[in-house]
């Protein structure tokens, strides 16, 4: 790719190198007529200031907050964590300070606590993730209130006042999981679709993949299954499963919307004459454990350590270069089986 000048710039646009060095840095008057010019060329170009020329002339420092579930309590939020650290040790010379709060993500008052704190501080941004659909409105629109930037991974919501969402597009992602099933699992059988830890009702990512799930079967044709949905806590699991799995059934397949995918897994080891396909999420060890043993089927990798890494980029980005932020950036939807697991948990 080609690395333009401003002299290149100001050829190229019929402008002083005067008037494009202040259209870029954003300083002294320009006309309109050459603004537009010079912005117009940028961005067939997709211009970008030299990082560390631009972060001598600037003189502001930046905050970033990281709001996120305790990675103590749910293993899936620590590659979250590595993503962060890659972004801190990037951006630490350039001005930009990212620090992280966690909350308990079964216990709303430990979300408001952490992000009371983090209002307080008045930061430039913050990155949110949103497990409690309703009180993650709430606060969002705190942060408007401050015109405080808010970026969100792992759950998209439907609000003005998110500048930008990362992660994979859900209702695609249940459509995923259930072309798998469809694969795997005869017809006329029964699926079971399993909501573990979390309250349906207020956890969007919940229920768009089930969305998606149910959409995809219900458009086959002759296809004849029969979806039954379960939202259970972990402490009421072995016994609801037991009790499903004892009683004189046709369940061939079970989707796990979450990343506990292995607490399944590990119940329905138990019963290997019912051949039992299971479908989940992310690679937790344990996940990988039992995918290699054959108990899980497919995983859907979601990726966390890159959204938090690329939406943490991109804060960065519009406030060293003022490089516009996309409304959305969905990451692919990688299907990991037993035998290409290396090439995912090796990166």
């Amino acid at each position: 790719m080609k690395k333009y000048t401003i002299k290149d710039i100001a050829k190229l646009a019929g402008v002083s190198k005067g008037t494009v060095d202040r259209v870029i840095h954003k300083r002294g008057k320009v006309s309109q007529a050459a603004l537009e010019k010079v912005t117009k060329l940028l961005e067939e170009i997709d211009y970008q200031p030299n990082l560390i020329a631009r972060s001598l002339k600037n003189t502001k420092n930046y905050h970033i907050c990281v709001i996120q579930p305790n990675p103590e309590i749910d293993p899936y939020w620590q590659p979250c964590i590595d993503g962060v650290n890659d972004a801190i040790n990037e951006y630490k010379s350039f001005g930009i300070t990212i620090d992280s709060y966690f909350f308990n993500h079964a216990d709303t008052d430990s979300f408001f606590k952490v992000n009371e704190e983090v209002l307080k501080q008045l930061p430039d941004a913050v990155l949110i993730t949103p497990v409690f659909h309703k009180e993650s409105i709430e606060v969002i629109k705190k942060y408007n209130a401050n015109n405080v930037i808010v970026s969100t991974i792992n759950d998209p919501l439907e609000l003005n006042g998110i500048t930008n969402y990362v992660g994979q597009d859900l209702i695609q992602s249940g459509r995923i999981a259930a072309r798998l099933m469809e694969m795997i699992v005869p017809r006329n059988r029964d699926i079971l679709i399993v909501h573990l830890d979390e309250v349906f009702n207020n956890s969007i990512h919940m229920q768009l993949k089930e969305k998606g799930f149910k959409n995809y079967l219900k458009h086959i044709s002759n296809s004849n299954y029969k979806l039954k949905t379960y939202s259970l806590q972990q402490a009421d699991l072995d016994e609801k499963l037991h009790d499903l799995l004892n009683k004189p059934n046709a369940i061939s397949g079970i989707f796990v919307t979450t990343s506990k995918v292995y607490s399944v897994a590990k119940i329905v080891e138990n019963f290997p004459d019912l051949n039992i396909k299971i479908i989940g999420y992310d690679l937790l060890d344990e996940n990988i454990k039992y995918l290699k043993k054959g108990a899980i089927d497919f995983l859907i990798n979601q990726n966390p350590k890159h959204q938090a890494y690329l939406c943490i980029t991109q804060l960065a980005e519009y406030f060293l270069f003022d490089k516009k932020i996309p409304k959305q950036k969905l990451l692919p939807i990688d299907i990991v089986n037993s035998e290409n697991f290396d090439g995912y948990t090796n990166n």
